[in-house]
């Protein structure tokens, strides 16, 4: 496998994310970057290659995704995976605010803990959260599903239309247009595949589902 290295100490967003694209435009099948705890906007915008970065990295990271996997061996900042549409992202540590908000599609993943606002207007994405998660998760929601295998904040699914949400633990509350309805057995046939391909103990029998009570709550 073709690996490239980029150290990024020292170095500005601009230099570091010109790098990764030339490097996946050469054929790079593994770009690994290091020492980025410094920078916004890492591999945003990208539409193809696997990234991996090395320790802890700043806010933005991975936005605009547009079909890379990207893996961060550290924690991420705020706006984690901000407006993707497809691709893969795994925090392997935890994510802060407004983590995988505005996306399309694509997969995230955060092994650690999410902020607040995780996944707000969310609209096709996969979120799945393997710790615990803050308050307004999924707040304007339409579309896609988000997985917290631990505990969530207040106001889950604030004002949500389409989607569902599936909690392991507990919730302090839930949001305007949310309830919590049986779970079925497509569900937790769904939920024991992500958690045996990301190798996540979690009972998926245990789970809890909340959707939308209405999809027009704006309306009376």
């Amino acid at each position: 496998m073709m690996e490239y290295k980029i150290d990024a100490n020292n170095k500005d967003i601009k230099t570091v994310n010109s790098e990764i694209r030339k490097a996946i435009n050469n054929g790079a099948e593994k770009i690994v970057v290091e020492n980025a705890s410094h920078i916004h906007g890492l591999a945003a915008g990208l539409k193809q290659g696997n990234v991996i970065i090395n320790g802890d990295v700043g806010d933005y990271v991975a936005a605009l995704n547009d079909g890379a996997t990207i893996t961060i061996n550290g924690n991420a900042g705020k706006f984690l995976a901000d407006n993707m549409t497809k691709g893969t992202v795994i925090v392997n540590g935890n994510a802060g605010y407004g983590a995988a908000e505005y996306c399309y599609g694509g997969l995230v993943v955060i092994r650690g803990d999410a902020g607040d606002f995780l996944g707000a207007l969310n609209k096709g994405a996969t979120i799945l959260v393997a710790g615990n998660a803050g308050n307004d998760v999924g707040t304007y929601m339409v579309g896609g599903e988000i997985i917290i295998v631990g505990n969530v904040g207040e106001d889950v699914g604030n004002w949500f239309i389409r989607g569902n949400i599936f909690v392991g633990g507990k919730w302090k509350s839930l949001g305007h247009n949310c309830k919590e309805t049986p779970i079925e057995n497509e569900d937790i046939r769904k939920l024991e595949e992500y958690f045996n391909k990301y190798n996540i103990n979690a009972d998926p029998k245990k789970f809890k589902k909340l959707v939308p009570i209405s999809v027009r709550p704006f309306y009376k």
